[in-house]
């Protein structure tokens, strides 16, 4: 985030502490208005993580690589010896 996303942010913290303080003045210690105090303090925890963690800066989207993958079916030979998923290795050697 720029300075200026994290000076807004701190700046929406702000003020949501103040409404959650005249709500505890309006409401006393309601466990919702509790919920939303924790809530801000958690927010604020937050943003100052963000704030102090080093971040990698996105890097720009590459265009998409494209592989061509052939239509021609594989080497039987590549699949000798190998069980079948799902079934239970039905081909294993009979012992």
């Amino acid at each position: 985030m720029s300075t200026t996303e994290i000076a807004e942010l701190r700046r929406a913290i702000g003020q949501l502490r103040q409404c959650v303080g005249a709500l505890r003045s309006r409401y006393g210690d309601a466990s919702a208005v509790q919920r939303l105090a924790n809530d801000v303090e958690r927010l604020d925890i937050d943003a100052t993580d963000l704030d102090t963690t080093p971040h990698a800066v996105p890097a720009q989207a590459k265009a998409a690589e494209r592989v061509p993958v052939p239509d021609t079916p594989y080497d039987p030979a590549l699949w000798h010896g190998a069980d079948d998923e799902g079934v239970g290795g039905y081909k294993r050697d009979q012992r």
